[in-house]
């Protein structure tokens, strides 16, 4: 990261993804060009790589999430399970892990039900063993990134 002022147009972006220039620029001291082009150079340097909307899943119809490791059944087969697995919605993320499993599935679903379903599609579509996490409440997560 180039400066300190960058580092705060990072911070004040993760917080608020939709802060206007001017936002910003009152919150760095920049003019609202001068920010502009921070943020271009952020962008295009790959640090900064997109802005999303932070979504309610309960209220789109997925209020049960779940954590599903993974482990191939077979440790000689392929290890392409992210592959085979992206196709299926309710995968959120997909992490690469340390330990006995190889992967960490984070996963939203409407019901216990869905998520039976969705655990069955994982082990016949990768061919893998699974051991799953329900979540019982979700203190905070989609935290604002600053830079170390």
């Amino acid at each position: 990261m180039e400066d300190v002022v960058d580092q705060r147009i990072v911070t004040a972006v993760s917080r608020d993804g939709r802060a206007t220039l001017a936002d910003l620029s009152a919150e760095v001291g920049l003019s609202v060009s001068a920010v502009q082009a921070r943020l271009k150079r952020l962008e295009t340097r790959g640090i900064i790589t997109g802005y999303r909307a932070v979504v309610d899943a309960a209220a789109i119809g997925r209020p049960l999430a779940a954590f599903i490791e993974i482990t191939p059944l077979d440790p000689a087969q392929p290890d392409n399970a992210p592959e085979l697995l992206e196709q299926l919605d309710a995968i959120e993320a997909c992490h690469s892990i340390a330990g006995e499993a190889s992967y960490m599935l984070f996963a939203r679903v409407a019901s216990p039900r869905a998520l039976e379903d969705l655990v069955r599609d994982i082990r016949l579509a990768a061919n893998v063993r699974t051991r799953t996490t329900v979540v019982l409440q979700t203190f905070y997560e989609h935290r604002p990134l600053a830079p170390a």
